[in-house]
């Protein structure tokens, strides 16, 4: 009985650093958090049918060191293109556009996705605590290349 004790107890001891959380913010939180506490944020731009997105969100958003890394050195939001809640953030108050029957874009991921005229999901936008973009990228990242990128910008 007393080892079954201990296989626990250690059993209990290790599952935790196995299974770190990522923290995800709102908006509003994040900016809350930035005027006590200033840190880059970074925003995940994505939609519910992106595979892309589904692979990140599986693979590189898994990856404990860059668990660690966005845990500590930014505040992560995670941004549905889709969503049609307004978003209140920088002193304004950001909606879903409709742009035909069942689709459109929320006018936040139109701001901080547009690279060349264009939105592509999914996409990785770094803002300073001001606000202002320091980093926008198209395309899957995997664990690596997403460290190399917040490594720089941090």
């Amino acid at each position: 009985m007393k080892n079954w004790f201990y296989i626990l107890l250690i059993f209990f001891w290790t599952i935790p650093s196995g299974f770190a959380q990522l923290k995800i913010h709102t908006f509003e939180e994040a900016e809350k958090l930035c005027k006590e506490n200033p840190k880059p944020l970074v925003v995940f731009i994505q939609t519910s049918w992106c595979q892309y997105c589904k692979m990140m969100e599986n693979s590189t958003f898994k990856n404990p060191e860059v668990i660690s890394l966005l845990n500590t050195d930014f505040y992560f939001i995670s941004l549905d293109a889709e969503s049609k809640n307004d978003i209140r953030f920088n002193n304004h108050t950001f909606k879903f556009q409709p742009k035909g029957q069942n689709t459109g874009i929320h006018e936040l991921a139109t701001a901080l996705a547009t690279i060349n005229s264009q939105v592509v999901y999914p996409t990785i936008t770094i803002l300073e605590s001001d606000y202002s973009i320091a980093f926008q990228k198209h395309s899957f990242l995997n664990s690596k290349e997403l460290l190399v990128i917040l490594e720089k910008t941090k």
